[in-house]
């Protein structure tokens, strides 16, 4: 009997959710309203311009193209820059590492949502229903600044300082990565750009903070230590 109630209370705690990461950064410590340029006006020449390259980019995009672009909006966490990293990059086998970047996403998260919340800007398969987006389940006042892009920029440009060696490679993955979402047809470039200078800004910000920068050390020894970076 005492087994059995140990073992429901082991499986009970292997099943609980994950604890929620608060957020290291405030609307005080970065709020997009104030960092960001805001998205081009309606109809103005730069908004006709960047509807015109989506439209030539979804002509454009082969099959390949689409099915990597949508592996890429499908996969919104740091398992992305995988490829650079190399297979000892296993962050079920990192804690440390794992840690410090859940904090980025929630950080990048909240940030990201006040900007989306402020800006409102309409997705632009709202402003033009014959894009051949890829999907179409987003809210569709959130297209500024771009989310994944400020995920994959805030986590490359923390990894790119965990892994030195190997910067330009991440952050040409994070820049890849927002590419995506013009291929997809699920963003405007200039959500794009906004979502790769709030990204970096999240990074900065967050290494500027004593909290973080002492898990930033745990992580780069965790790291060393696996073999993912050069001491």
């Amino acid at each position: 009997m005492k087994r059995a109630l140990l073992a429901a209370v082991a499986l009970c705690v292997a099943a609980a959710p994950a604890p929620k990461v608060v957020p290291l950064l405030e609307a005080r410590d970065l709020d997009p309203a104030l960092v960001l340029p805001p998205p081009p006006a309606a109809n103005s020449l730069q908004a006709l311009a960047e509807l015109a390259e989506l439209r030539a980019a979804g002509a454009a995009r082969t099959a390949v193209d689409e099915a990597d672009a949508r592996l890429d909006g499908d996969t919104k966490n740091a398992t992305i820059f995988a490829g650079v990293l190399g297979p000892k990059f296993d962050l079920d086998r990192l804690p440390a590492t794992a840690a410090l970047l859940a904090q980025v996403r929630a950080s990048e998260k909240a940030a990201v949502d006040r900007g989306k919340d402020h800006f409102k800007r309409p997705r632009p398969y709202i402003v033009d229903p014959a894009l051949k987006s890829c999907k179409r389940n987003d809210d569709p006042l959130s297209s500024y600044p771009s989310g994944h892009t400020s995920m994959a920029f805030s986590m490359g440009e923390t990894l790119a300082r965990l892994v030195p060696e190997k910067a330009d490679a991440l952050l040409a993955r994070a820049a890849r990565y927002g590419q995506s979402r013009i291929v997809c047809e699920q963003h405007f470039r200039s959500d794009v750009s906004a979502g790769q200078m709030l990204g970096v800004l999240i990074a900065e910000r967050l290494l500027a903070k004593p909290e973080f920068r002492a898990a930033f050390d745990a992580a780069r020894q965790e790291l060393v230590t696996a073999g993912v970076a050069k001491g």
